[in-house]
């Protein structure tokens, strides 16, 4: 019998389902938020902790026991970082009092330089810090409400990893029975990503609150240890962190020095800080992992902050990460990969997730001629 000819391939309509799956998939993400980013969280760590898990089994310790003994080690050296910012928040609340005279002696001292040198009278000014502070009050109260969804969030993360984690070779079996074994080596690809990513920031959050906390109590800025290490958590928010980070240190700054050069300070530490862990520190400790160009990642965080909120800016970068490996794998999508690898990063490429290797696959096949139907 005559082979019948494949269906030609409908760009038009290609793009309108996929335009459809993206328009329902925000929509769930954006309705099921709640349950989509523990999920995510979850899913993350559970691959990071994978390695380690995978150790104890090895030397004959039961699945669930080492899946235990690692999520129990995970939560005590959190418990004991929290406990340290407790301690220097106590410390900060302790010392309100004494900043409060000073932040009046401040604000008053600006109030006559503005009313002098740029002609803004107290009612203008009065009317300027109502609105500031209506503003303030506003971000606090959303913080405030949702603080029972983060507590919410943060009790469903580790039973999430314990169940992903017990019963991963189901997920395993599901892709099998779903895919061809040479269509998942993308798998390798995101174990590989996400474990790299996130130990790699573990290690340059510990890096640039230590020299943030060096920097700032060199210049003896007030409650220094607690600015530091504040700075160093908020980078895991790309270069929105860094900005949020400096702004306490450099208010700090201002309201307790009797010269601004102490604030020039502050900013300048960060600012070499940053020049430091753009150019040298991340680079090299997470060198490729990710390896998103500067637009693809501030983006990522806009869609992610628009959608998810905080929790969205955290995951944005492994998140478009990830996306980027999935692209790669897929025949018709894998030419965005161009558009979000960053090629000057400092690490070594990874052949199966570069937008030079995607480049030259796609001019290999339009090289290739196509097959002829038998009539």
């Amino acid at each position: 019998m005559p082979d019948h000819p494949s269906k030609p391939f409908d760009r038009l309509d290609y793009t309108y389902k996929l335009l459809v799956i993206i328009a329902l998939s925000v929509t769930a993400i954006v309705l099921a938020q709640d349950i989509i980013i523990p999920f995510a969280f979850a899913g993350i760590l559970s691959v990071v902790m994978l390695p380690v898990i995978k150790r104890l089994e090895d030397r004959g310790v039961g699945t669930a026991l080492s899946i235990t003994l690692v999520l129990f080690t995970t939560v005590v050296v959190l418990a004991l970082f929290i406990w340290l910012i407790v301690n220097q928040v106590v410390g900060l609340v302790d010392d309100l009092p004494n900043l409060q005279v000073k932040f009046e002696s401040f604000i008053d001292q600006m109030s006559r330089t503005l009313k002098r040198d740029f002609g803004i009278s107290k009612a203008e000014q009065k009317n300027l810090v109502g609105e500031i502070m209506r503003s303030i009050s506003t971000y606090l109260g959303g913080i405030l409400l949702s603080t029972t969804n983060i507590i919410s969030t943060l009790v469903q993360i580790p039973i999430y990893i314990f169940l992903f984690l017990i019963y991963r070779d189901k997920f395993r079996l599901f892709f099998l029975s779903m895919l061809k074994s040479e269509e998942l080596i993308w798998k390798k690809d995101v174990e590989r990503v996400i474990q790299g990513y996130i130990s790699g920031l573990f290690l340059v959050t510990l890096i640039i609150a230590a020299l943030n906390t060096i920097g700032l109590l060199a210049l003896g800025i007030e409650h220094a240890i607690f600015f530091g290490i504040l700075s160093g958590v908020l980078t895991i928010i790309p270069y929105v962190g860094i900005i949020i980070g400096a702004t306490f240190p450099i208010v700090m700054a201002l309201i307790t020095k009797d010269s601004i050069w102490y604030a020039v300070g502050v900013v300048t530490v960060f600012a070499t800080v940053q020049f430091f862990e753009g150019n040298f520190i991340t680079p090299r400790i997470t060198g490729s992992k990710v390896s998103i160009n500067a637009l693809a990642a501030i983006i990522a965080l806009l869609i992610g902050g628009k959608l998810l909120g905080i929790a969205g800016m955290i995951l944005a970068v492994p998140g478009i990460g990830l996306m980027k490996i999935l692209l790669a794998h897929t025949h018709r999508l894998k030419s965005f990969v161009i558009l979000l690898e960053d090629d000057s990063s400092g690490g070594k490429k990874v052949p199966e997730t570069t937008a030079d290797i995607v480049v030259q696959e796609i001019e290999r096949e339009g090289d290739e001629e196509p097959p002829t139907v038998s009539q």
